[in-house]
């Protein structure tokens, strides 16, 4: 009992010492690309980030970005990637969101509102991507309204708004809108059930 106690100590103290590393670091590199974040920043493993010139990335307070693959015990197999790959492109992350090895690829907008969870290896996606390609579409934004909570290996394609309070169940694509207040899940995502206020 005592053993398990001092490892799990040892354990939750060179994560925390990693990720003050990871994100005094970070900070830097973020300011040298020009990309706006608030206070609060927490990172566990150095995460990806790119932007186009004139693009605008801003992360809000509070936010926490998971790439390291034990930091979320679940499992994450590959570091958050966050890209704005157009110079209209923008990318806003709102106030205490979470994410874990997510990948955010913006040629127009993806906007994640305040208390936004992404469970591990989730994609967000504005855009059909390979745009030399005849058969894409245009972009279309993206929209994840407030507490807005995707499982894990969600995929959220272009177009889409999820309204606020809902929960997207892990695997899910989704390809349309989602309401406020809802459960969904599947491929396509659809709505399984109403979340009840207490």
């Amino acid at each position: 009992m005592i053993i398990s106690k001092l490892i799990n100590f040892i354990d939750n103290l060179w994560l925390n010492f990693k990720s003050f590393y990871c994100s005094l670091f970070f900070r830097l590199y973020l300011k040298c690309i020009n990309v706006e974040f608030s206070t609060g920043l927490k990172l566990y493993g150095f995460p990806k980030f790119k932007k186009a010139t004139l693009a605008i990335i801003k992360i809000g307070k509070n936010v926490t970005l998971r790439s390291s693959p034990t930091s979320n015990l679940i499992g994450i197999n590959r570091p958050c990637i966050v890209s704005a790959l157009t110079p209209v492109a923008k990318i806003k992350i709102g106030d205490n969101c979470g994410l874990s090895g997510t990948v955010i690829g913006a040629f127009s907008e993806i906007i994640l509102e305040d208390n936004v969870r992404c469970g591990a290896n989730t994609l967000i996606t504005d855009s059909d991507w390979h745009l030399d390609d005849p058969r894409v579409g245009e972009s279309l934004p993206i929209k994840l309204c407030n507490n807005v909570w995707l499982g894990e290996d969600v995929k959220v394609l272009k177009g889409v708004t999820i309204g606020k309070n809902s929960v997207i169940g892990a695997g899910s694509i989704v390809t349309k809108n989602i309401p406020s207040n809802v459960i969904a899940a599947g491929n396509p995502c659809k709505v399984l059930k109403k979340i009840e206020k207490n």
